[in-house]
């Protein structure tokens, strides 16, 4: 071979390795590119040229009462869907669809052929109608499963809770303000191609169970005492004509709503017939002149400042007091001389209020007022609450001081006024009230825990005591205001009130509109129920004494009668003796700071080591360690609180020193 032609060659044999090199280089980029770079680009491409997908609402997380009880829960109920590309005639499918459902077919037409693979029909049918539609078989028509809350008990406490929309949002009440706990992982409802681009039918893929979605709330409202404080305030509504009404059953001792009614209800479940009035929590969204329950708290501003005290007598001019421009009478026109600052409590004279106040001061009384939290919000854990109305005190004239002081010219919630008067019954320290107890994961265990928060003390416990005695003068002596109040055999301290409505169109105070109140709380001597009960312009009895009085007499009675709490009733002089024999170290046990709890009063099973400690509503872990500290061996049986034990809490450890606890969280 030539030179020239092996040079040839040798050419040719390089250029064409450069270019399988040049080659190589390039496809390898590409194969990169295309893998590693762009490949998760490429890949989301794909899926979306051979996958569609719609977002399901989520189930929602169970709300229950401190026992357990369900309040609000999600059920599983079918959805009607339909793919019109599934179709080969969409006005035939319509005509069967709409038969079957009962639902306008030019609606049902319109969204079919608007959408190209998926429309909803209608969301959340009944079984029956569901079975209807799969017997059916109608091609492009599928149902798919959505959560679809449930009320178990209709009205009950419905405002409190609140409500939730089509996609499963809360709207209101409980189910608003914890929404972003209560709403779980949406479920993905996912269309795929097949090789030849055929559609098939949606298939639903499950989200992960992430432990920090779709939570459950346990409450501090007691479904029992809901119940009865709800119709006992709808039958006085019925009963005195009323407008409405309102009522608060609290724990003064820790702050827990044990029940938080409002009259009319409305039943969650069924939405078209209700109002948006009738949906709002009253409690915490409307403000009203107090009256006469506003004069506790300015007695008891005036005996912490002693600028008086219980006896001393103040002259409340025969009924008619003038100040500055304006004449001031008392309630019903009655005529009073001489009172002492306890008998002016007692027969509620707006005069004698007005006077008291004269000696306090403008200045120290409205402290007060704001140290009772009027004119702020309390805090409590529901949407919605107002912090009432009060004016500066630089711009009280004369007048407006001697009205506040009975309790007119100021607005106040219902919410504020029970807690202001807990801040009495618990000798003098203010609670923050709360309703929601502790948020629960899936498996019953505990996430978070809301204790029991002290606000800020208001008034001495001496000052506390003092007030609570005229105050169960109020309701004990048969001349007392509050003498419809009386609960037989525990001793019950209150204040009644009657405020006249505003009439904005004539600017003047209303003397037909009025809002009748009255609250309390038993045992006088230690107190661990409060209540506050108001009736909405009573056309009958428009006195709060007369109104409102008899229904905390009747839920009080029903709450110590149907349901076994620790509250021992006053004892009479003979058993006064037999407890005066008894060993001094023997104590009786009133009601938890978790709830009224069964049994009667027992001997105090927390400070006695030689007795079975109480374990009811405990998590596994605190009666475990509570358990060992004590030196009992506990079975545990179930999860999350326990609800019951064997031997029962008070029983002497020398029979034994082992106990069986059950646990549950209400599934």
């Amino acid at each position: 071979m030539s030179n020239e032609s092996e040079k040839w060659l040798r050419f040719r044999l390089t250029t064409l390795l450069v270019f399988f090199v040049v080659l190589f280089v390039a496809l390898f980029s590409r194969a990169l590119h295309l893998q590693i770079l762009s490949g998760k680009a490429l890949k989301d491409l794909a899926a979306k040229q051979h996958t569609m997908t719609l977002s399901l609402p989520p189930e929602r997380g169970i709300i229950f009462d401190r026992n357990g009880e369900k309040i609000a829960a999600s059920l599983q109920v079918d959805s009607v869907c339909a793919d019109p590309s599934k179709m080969a005639r969409p006005a035939d499918v319509a005509e069967k669809i709409t038969s079957l459902l009962n639902i306008d077919r030019k609606e049902v037409m319109k969204k079919l052929l608007h959408s190209k693979r998926f429309c909803w029909i209608a969301r959340r049918i009944p079984p029956e109608l569901a079975q209807q539609v799969e017997d059916a078989k109608i091609e492009g028509i599928f149902l798919v499963k959505e959560p679809k809350r449930f009320y178990p008990n209709g009205e009950l406490a419905g405002q409190l809770v609140g409500l939730v929309g089509l996609d499963s949002v809360g709207l209101e009440g409980l189910e608003i303000k914890y929404d972003q706990y209560l709403k779980g992982v949406p479920e993905k409802l996912v269309w795929t191609r097949d090789a030849k681009g055929k559609i098939l039918y949606p298939r639903v893929e499950k989200a992960p169970v992430s432990s920090d979605e779709g939570v459950n709330l346990v409450l501090t409202i007691d479904n029992r005492i809901q119940h009865l404080v709800e119709s006992q305030l709808k039958a006085a509504v019925q009963e005195k004509g009323a407008k409405g009404g309102l009522a608060i059953v609290m724990d003064p001792r820790t702050g827990e709503i044990l029940a938080l009614a409002n009259s009319p209800s409305f039943n969650p479940n069924v939405l078209l017939s209700v109002s948006p009035e009738n949906k709002k929590n009253k409690v915490i969204t409307d403000c009203f002149d107090p009256g006469s329950t506003f004069k506790p708290f300015l007695v008891a501003a005036a005996l912490e400042e002693g600028v008086v005290k219980e006896n001393d007598r103040l002259y409340c001019e025969n009924g008619a007091y003038t100040v500055a421009n304006r004449v001031i009478h008392e309630a019903n026109r009655k005529r009073h001389g001489l009172l002492t600052v306890h008998d002016i409590l007692k027969y509620s004279s707006n005069i004698g209020s007005a006077k008291i106040e004269e000696k306090l001061g403008n200045e120290k009384f409205y402290e007060y007022i704001r140290k009772f939290g009027f004119g702020a919000k309390t805090g409590i854990d529901l949407p919605g609450e107002i912090p009432g109305l009060l004016r500066p005190v630089e711009t009280w004239t004369r007048v407006d001081a001697a009205t506040i002081a009975f309790g007119q010219g100021i607005s106040v919630t219902a919410i504020q006024l029970i807690t202001a008067l807990s801040a009495i019954a618990n000798q003098g320290i203010m609670m923050k009230p709360y309703v929601v107890r502790a948020l629960v994961d899936k498996k019953g265990q505990i996430i978070h825990n809301y204790s029991p928060t002290i606000a800020r003390r208001v008034v001495s416990k001496d000052t506390a005591r003092r007030l609570t005695a005229i105050m169960t003068d109020v309701v004990g002596q048969e001349d007392g205001t509050g003498k419809n109040a009386r609960i037989e055999s525990v001793s019950v301290a209150g204040k009644t009130g009657t405020s006249q409505k505003f009439d904005f169109s004539r600017h003047v105070y209303s003397s037909e509109r009025v809002r009748t109140s009255f609250m309390g709380f038993f045992p006088a001597e230690e107190p661990q129920v409060a209540m506050l009960v108001i009736l909405d312009e009573p056309q009958k009895d428009r006195w709060g004494g007369v109104a409102s009085a008899p229904v905390f007499k009747a839920i009080g009675e029903q709450i110590l009668t149907c349901f076994k709490t620790h509250i021992r009733p006053n004892l009479t002089p003979e058993e006064e003796q037999e407890k005066k024999d008894i060993s001094a170290g023997v104590k009786f046990r009133m009601v938890s700071s978790s709830g009224l709890v069964n049994g009667n009063p027992m001997i105090n099973a927390e400070s006695d080591e030689s007795l079975m400690p109480d374990f009811t509503g405990l998590s596994i872990r605190d009666a475990l360690r509570k358990a060992k500290k004590r030196g009992i061996e506990i079975t545990v049986t179930g999860n999350g609180w326990a609800v019951k034990q064997n031997p029962a809490p008070g029983t002497p450890l020398v029979h034994s020193t082992y106990c069986s606890v059950n646990f549950s969280h209400g599934n």
